[in-house]
């Protein structure tokens, strides 16, 4: 530790050591010359300001080889600092997505049906009920419609090929609607007494034959307004779902304060479930029916056919009878 020297006794001190050593003065000067005190060692103040930061010491390099203990090992160049450590990959995931385990996982047709709202589950029911009903008239309908034309065809070229009303009714064993023009034509010649105007029997016959006419083409045409009311309404119930479906989606968005995609994708995918439904039972019952009103037409004409070929029957009968001819 340094001490600091007045420069009068610094300058007193370097005379009396030029004096002692010989250096060619006259011994009289070295006496006149008096040597002060000794100077007083007084402590210097301490510094009150912060000391700056000393350097860091450098180890030696023997030292740094060695691996002396209390020595800190300096980075120095060409040597490989530690590897960081990637036990923790970094989160990739986008800010503020999901989790996954709070997402649906089953987004099949099943899976949606069991996650969509009460409301769109029971709009679901009924269109999936309705799809059935229209399937199932189809298959009767149309096991009705080919046994009813069969039927109808045999009986018309039956009574094309009778010679009399009566000849034909031996032949007609069935239920058919073509046996029943037979017996209501047979039951009004029987009950026309004779001398009667032959206009007035035809025109009571053919009220007959017409009524048993509506009878078969109402009974034919019977299951097919389900078909129409199925393919007129199914689609807007089917939106009726879409739009509830939807709007519980929104309100869920506003719950969750989120528009992540695959937040609000779900719910409307559920919602559109419904509407995929209203189609699905719409658009094969609107064509249903509109094959079956084409086949009715076609079956009323061969009603209206079969009823003529009985007319003309009654017709023949009716001249021979007035000519004198037996029936």
């Amino acid at each position: 530790m340094m001490f600091a020297l007045p420069r009068a006794a610094l300058l007193r001190l370097s005379l009396a050591l030029a004096v002692a050593a010989g250096s060619g003065a006259p011994a009289a000067l070295a006496q006149d010359v008096p040597l002060s005190p000794a100077p007083q060692v007084v402590p210097a103040p301490v510094a009150t300001t912060p000391a700056a930061p000393s350097a860091p010491q450098v180890a030696p390099p023997a030292a740094i080889a060695a691996g002396e203990p209390g020595t800190a090992a300096s980075p120095s160049i060409g040597t490989d600092a530690p590897a960081a450590d990637d036990s923790t990959e970094p989160d990739s995931s986008p800010l503020g997505a999901i989790p996954a385990h709070a997402l649906p996982h089953d987004l099949s047709p099943m899976g949606m049906y069991r996650q969509a709202d009460i409301v769109v589950k029971a709009v679901m029911i009924g269109l999936v009920f309705a799809s059935i009903v229209t399937w199932t008239v189809l298959i009767v309908k149309m096991i009705e419609y080919l046994t009813a034309m069969r039927a109808i065809n045999q009986g018309a070229r039956r009574i094309e090929a009778a010679a009399s009303l009566r000849a034909a009714l031996g032949s007609a064993d069935g239920r058919g609607p073509e046996d029943r023009m037979l017996r209501a034509a047979a039951r009004e010649l029987n009950r026309s007494a004779e001398g009667l105007s032959t206009d007035g029997v035809r025109e009571r016959i053919g009220s007959h034959l017409g009524q048993i006419q509506a009878r078969a083409a109402r009974h034919m045409g019977r299951g097919t307004g389900v078909l129409a009311t199925i393919g007129s309404t199914a689609p807007f119930v089917g939106l009726f779902g879409t739009v509830w479906g939807i709007m519980n989606s929104f309100i869920g968005i506003s719950e969750a304060q989120t528009t992540n995609l695959a937040v609000v994708a779900p719910g409307i995918a559920e919602a559109l479930l419904a509407t995929a439904l209203g189609l699905v039972a719409a658009i094969p019952a609107v064509v249903i029916y509109n094959f079956f009103a084409r086949a009715i037409t076609g079956y009323r004409l061969r009603l209206n056919e079969t009823a003529a070929g009985v007319d003309r029957l009654v017709s023949r009968d009716l001249d021979r009878a007035a000519a004198g001819f037996a029936v």
